[in-house]
């Protein structure tokens, strides 16, 4: 049997915000299905645990108080309707903008 699999929902760039916990991010990479280990998806409260046949997304993410890296199921986001920009310090890293609510990879040229 093999796992259907969907288009993911959010794009690199997009700006999106967890359905539950109060923190927002930027898309850098989207993983098709779950790509994590077993005991991070076991660390998950059985009752909140998402489906692992789903996009799950790697997020430049901040709360209130930090910036950090968070792994989060495509079941769990929702778009960030805000129209705020982000302030992880690697998004200058990776990306410009925002520009219309998203940020845009920049374009690495070789030397």
């Amino acid at each position: 049997m093999t796992a259907k699999i969907r288009n993911a929902r959010f794009g690199i760039g997009e700006i999106v915000r967890h359905r539950f916990h109060p923190f927002r991010g930027v898309v850098f990479d989207v993983d098709p299905t779950f790509n994590n280990s077993e005991e991070w998806w076991l660390s998950i409260p059985e009752n909140m645990r998402p489906l692992k046949d789903q996009p799950y997304y790697h997020l430049l993410a901040e709360n209130a108080k930090t910036t950090y890296v968070a792994y989060v199921s495509e079941q769990n986001l929702l778009c960030d309707e805000s129209g705020q920009p982000c302030r992880h310090p690697q998004l200058e890293e990776i990306f410009d903008g925002p520009e219309q609510g998203r940020y845009r990879p920049k374009i690495h040229r070789a030397n």
